[in-house]
């Protein structure tokens, strides 16, 4: 074989593996987003009541949550394609149950195990990049895991709204599930051909005492941010609290003894020595707190208060999503040049883009024609374009090969706790400004109310990122 066919074989390789592990990557966060869209044709179809449409949101949100940091480790130990490739498969399995549920309960569990297999497919695409590409190619492969999470983050609506209207095959909402059915076979067969296969150096061991620990844990947090403001934030959530944080401090304490021991910990103490690592997973949760919470009061704004079908709202969508191609697709280049200044660049510019939707909405509120919205919709997404995709190298460049499996599972965790904490905190001053009995104007004051907060989470990001090492590069 010669040097240029060696070359155009390697690329290839290259190539396939990127678009392998990121369609799981697409399909996974696509189907956090999609099922908003598919609620209110289930809720009719199924005959389910509001707590039952709750569980269907919040049950994949919590066991993915909950599951990620076991799945990174799952990897670590028994091979990250493998656990990618099995996750991949209970997805699919996953979203068949979905697409077929006779009922409300029914559709509740196939979503539980959605979030269990996407918390099993997501740390280890993080893990297989981190260890299948150096260099300059290792941020441009983080560069496209951005992009993808952001497209099928912005575009979820939008495409949800499209199946649903187009009615393919009749599926009506369950074809917002049953759509993965065949992406997840294809990428299936893609797999063995594309991804390699890597785990943990040496003779790790499982460590079910800190996999217990930190399961318990993540569940103590994540369970009453989804439950406490939708019930009041009753007693059992105070406690919950304040039993994680004992776990917390528990599991602390046992992975220093492993790890003094020269065990095998869940999760090795000296990753967060790195103050690059620790103060971009900090990032990680404080942009994602905005994200989450914008795309909820945004959607309650344009089609609670304006009066926007969910298609309609989803071609609003596409304002965002065309700042965040604009800047996503050359945000590696960026960050080649600003270093870690590109994090406070890309959250000053999401500040400036929602201080123009804040103008922008004082002056029309539910009247008025939303192409005034797009300016700032656009520049807010051209932010987020450049946060993505170098906050995740910014946490993972560093973290040496064989620690990549746990870090991967930190940094999605924190991603979604991120959007927890934000949706709770922006949901209470939101739905506190509307008030018991809304009015369509109500929509707009209580959007301007979020859209302050969320002024203050860009400004916090932008801050948190001079606390890095100046010599990061993503």
């Amino acid at each position: 074989m010669t040097l240029t066919s060696t070359r155009n074989a390697s690329t290839t390789r290259g190539r396939g593996l990127l678009l392998t592990v990121l369609t799981g990557v697409f399909i996974t966060t696509l189907d956090f987003f999609i099922v908003n869209v598919a609620i209110p044709s289930a809720q009719s179809d199924l005959s389910a009541g509001p707590a039952q449409i709750q569980w269907i949101v919040a049950g994949f949100g919590l066991a993915y949550g909950v599951g990620l940091i076991t799945g990174g480790r799952l990897g670590d130990l028994y091979g990250r394609r493998r656990m990618f490739t099995l996750g991949l498969a209970l997805f699919t399995l996953a979203s068949l149950a979905c697409g077929i549920a006779p009922d409300a309960g029914f559709l509740i569990g196939a979503r539980v195990g959605q979030g269990v297999a996407a918390a099993l497919l997501a740390p280890q695409v993080l893990a297989i990049l981190r260890t299948g590409y150096t260099g300059p190619a290792l941020a441009r492969a983080f560069s496209a895991y951005g992009l993808t999470m952001g497209v099928a983050a912005v575009f979820g609506q939008l495409i949800g709204g499209l199946l649903i209207e187009v009615d393919l095959f009749g599926w009506g909402w369950r074809g917002c599930f049953l759509i993965n059915i065949p992406i997840g076979l294809i990428t299936l067969a893609c797999a063995p051909r594309f991804v390699p296969e890597s785990r943990a150096p040496g003779r790790p061991r499982l460590d079910p005492a800190g996999m217990l620990l930190i399961t318990l844990a993540l569940l103590a947090v994540v369970l009453p941010l989804i439950e406490g403001r939708e019930r009041g934030w009753p007693l059992w959530t105070e406690l919950s609290f304040a039993a994680a944080a004992g776990l917390f401090a528990l599991f602390a304490m046992v992975e220093s003894r492993v790890a003094a021991r020269r065990g095998s910990p869940l999760i090795a103490p000296s990753i967060f020595r790195d103050r690059a690592f620790l103060v971009g997973l900090v990032a990680q949760l404080v942009f994602w707190m905005g994200q989450g919470s914008f795309f909820l009061i945004f959607a309650l704004y344009v089609q609670r208060g304006r009066g926007l079908d969910a298609l309609g709202a989803g071609v609003i969508f596409v304002a965002i999503g065309v700042g965040y191609l604009v800047t996503s697709t050359n945000a590696h280049r960026f960050a080649a040049r600003l270093g870690r200044q590109v994090l406070a660049v890309g959250g000053l510019t999401m500040v400036a883009g929602l201080l123009l939707l804040a103008v922008a909405v004082g002056g029309i509120g539910v009247g008025g024609t939303v192409w005034w919205l797009v300016p700032g919709l656009v520049l807010d997404g051209a932010g987020m374009g450049l946060v993505v995709g170098p906050i995740t190298a910014t946490v993972l460049m560093r973290v040496a090969p064989h620690h990549a499996g746990a870090a991967g599972g930190l940094l999605a965790t924190a991603l979604q706790i991120g959007n927890a904490v934000g949706v709770s905190i922006i949901g209470v001053i939101f739905y506190g400004v509307l008030g018991e009995t809304p009015s369509p104007a109500g929509f707009a004051d209580a959007f301007s109310a979020g859209l302050v907060c969320l002024i203050g989470v860009g400004t916090t990001l932008a801050l948190l990122t001079q606390l890095l090492p100046k010599s990061v590069r993503a």
